[in-house]
């Protein structure tokens, strides 16, 4: 009988929750089991997410594959799985409750200091800088932040102008690049804690705006990776939640068809810019999705 996997991601607005689909989709189908995905209407909305839990639940699937919509809100219903006796795979962000029997993801710290280590590089380690964060309820936003701070520690002839909340959302940074012009007049360059929003400073700067100083993001989504193609965007970090989402969902079948399988798998940081943009440079989609060995020759294993 093929393993029915039920697979969690935190909205259908940002495409690398789009990539995580494809990655459970794309795995589930070459391993034999049947995905089920549970996606709140509402972006990251935490009451949704929990009663898609308990529908899940009620559904009895033989394995989950999980994100939390915030760390901490829905805990009480993540451990639900544990009493139901339904093992959890996690992947891009812990829950801060029960035992996933493994986390894939990547270290967002060394994402964030490492895509800034590369802008402040770019500008030969001095200037003033806009800094754009994420959602204050992710965990990914808090961490890629500590390593934007990290870098910083690391340049002092960087400093910050302005740091500000963009939500994670492309017209969310729109909007507070627009209404902070004024103020970020003459800045050297713009660090986002996402790709969707440094295009929305893109589209805020507009496609003929020539003076807009150097914009990096991370997670490598298809638009970003044809901006740094254009010359609009100079570089992105590859935060790979298909290849998360896809090791998750093989690291469940394999569980469920009694085999061990790591605690952890952590991908490696990639930088990618002009030198590297041609091999991401097509839809998630047409994207190779790794096999499990060669993401565990790569990947920090525990």
């Amino acid at each position: 009988m093929s393993p029915r996997i039920a697979v969690f991601t935190k909205n259908r607005s940002n495409p690398a929750y789009e990539a995580a689909r494809h990655g459970a989709d794309r795995t589930a189908a070459r391993l034999g089991a049947i995905p089920t995905h549970y996606v709140p209407e509402q972006p990251d909305n935490v009451r949704e997410q929990i009663a898609l839990i308990d529908q899940a639940i009620a559904e009895r699937p033989d394995a989950v594959v999980f994100t939390p919509v915030h760390e901490t809100e829905i805990n009480d219903a993540v451990l639900r799985f544990e009493a139901a006796g339904i093992p959890v795979f996690s992947f891009v962000t812990r829950a801060t409750a029960g035992q996933p029997l493994c986390f894939a993801g990547s270290d967002d710290r060394a994402l964030g200091r490492d895509i800034a280590r590369y802008l402040f590089g770019r500008i030969s380690g001095r200037g003033e800088i806009f800094v754009l964060e994420g959602t204050p309820a992710s965990a990914t936003s808090h961490a890629r932040f500590k390593g934007f701070q990290d870098a910083l520690a690391e340049y002092p002839g960087i400093s910050v102008r302005l740091s500000l909340c963009g939500e994670y959302q492309r017209d969310v940074a729109r909007d507070v690049y627009l209404a902070n012009a004024g103020a970020l007049n003459g800045i050297d360059a713009i660090l986002c804690a996402n790709d969707v929003m440094a295009l929305g400073v893109l589209d805020a700067r507009g496609p003929d705006d020539g003076t807009l100083p150097p914009v990096v993001g991370i997670n490598a989504i298809p638009e970003a990776i044809k901006a740094i193609g254009a010359g609009t965007m100079l570089a992105t970090a590859n935060f790979d939640a298909m290849t998360m989402c896809a090791i998750a969902t093989e690291a469940a079948i394999r569980h469920l068809r009694g085999e061990s399988v790591p605690r952890e798998i952590m991908l490696p940081v990639q930088v990618v810019d002009a030198s590297n943009y041609r091999r991401f440079d097509m839809p998630f989609r047409d994207r190779v999705c790794p096999g499990w060995d060669d993401v565990l020759a790569s990947a920090d294993v525990r």
